[in-house]
């Protein structure tokens, strides 16, 4: 009787150890998918100024500014533009011209 008591004890022993390794592997999970869950909030905040910031670039006005002043860059005369159509074939022009 005082072997199965024994035998009992040790299995005993051994289902609360493997209890509180388990309860502390589950809380240091936890722990680690807060902080997780705290770093996407974190990167969704800047993934927005992200996507501000660059709607802010590229401004049309603030492109055209630029090119206009750092690179002396003007829009064409209405006589230098050409309108090309989508779909239309590009080789008929310049073999009518030959």
């Amino acid at each position: 009787m005082a072997r199965i008591n024994l035998i009992l004890l040790l299995v005993l022993t051994a289902c609360a150890l493997g209890l509180v390794t388990s309860q502390h592997k589950a809380r240091k999970l936890f722990a680690e998918l807060e902080q997780e869950q705290e770093r996407t909030k974190q990167l969704d905040v800047e993934w927005g100024q992200l996507q501000l910031e660059q709607s802010t670039w590229a401004m049309h006005a603030r492109v055209e500014k630029i090119a206009r002043e750092r690179l002396r860059m003007s829009v064409p005369d209405a006589k230098r533009t050409q309108m090309v159509m989508p779909g239309a074939d590009l080789g008929t022009k310049a073999e009518a011209g030959r």
